[in-house]
């Protein structure tokens, strides 16, 4: 997979408004002069999630390594956007890469900032419908399967879950209950 820093990060002291701290292969540091004082701000490319029901309603998940919590989460299919591609088109690439799944249809469900405190990421979350394909795991991916809701409540309250997964979840809910309409 290569280096995980393709470059050098430079000390935020004594950099100037809107200077890179950070440039990555996935994100960037910039720091910039607010208002309310120094920031620092991870840029980010931007990111899709894809909630993938089975017909008894439970939820596609992956079990995936993040390096940042020091260990794997289950979470909804999701991956980054690529430059120039659409939502949808992003969406449907991470669903077969990682497990191997197509949807005949996506519907938006919304879209969150997981991290507005100092990251730009918008991550674009879909229900899809219509699924064809046998769910296996893929590329960094390392199981795949179907947890109910009250399951991946239950991976949340243990820290074993992660937002976008909770918020693709409970967009849908409220959508059922006829709260909202995606």
């Amino acid at each position: 997979m290569g280096s995980a820093l393709a470059c050098h990060a430079l000390p935020v002291t004594g950099l100037k408004m809107n200077e890179w701290a950070f440039k990555g292969r996935l994100i960037s540091v910039r720091v910039v002069d607010t208002p309310l004082g120094r920031r620092e701000i991870v840029e980010h490319p931007g990111a899709v999630a894809v909630l993938a029901l089975d017909r008894e309603g439970r939820v596609l998940v992956v079990r995936q390594r993040r390096e940042a919590v020091g260990k794997s989460l289950w979470e909804i299919p999701a991956g980054k956007l690529e430059p120039g591609e659409a939502p949808e088109e992003a969406a449907r690439r991470e669903l077969q890469e990682e497990t191997g799944l197509f949807a005949k249809t996506l519907v938006p469900l919304g879209a969150i900032y997981p991290t507005p405190g100092y990251s730009n990421e918008l991550i674009h979350l879909f229900l899809a419908r219509g699924i064809k394909g046998i769910a296996e795991a893929r590329s960094e991916i390392s199981q795949v399967r179907y947890l109910s809701p009250r399951e991946l409540s239950g991976l949340a309250r243990a820290g074993e879950g992660d937002g976008k997964t909770l918020a693709a979840l409970a967009l849908l809910q409220l959508w059922e209950q006829g709260s909202e309409e995606p």
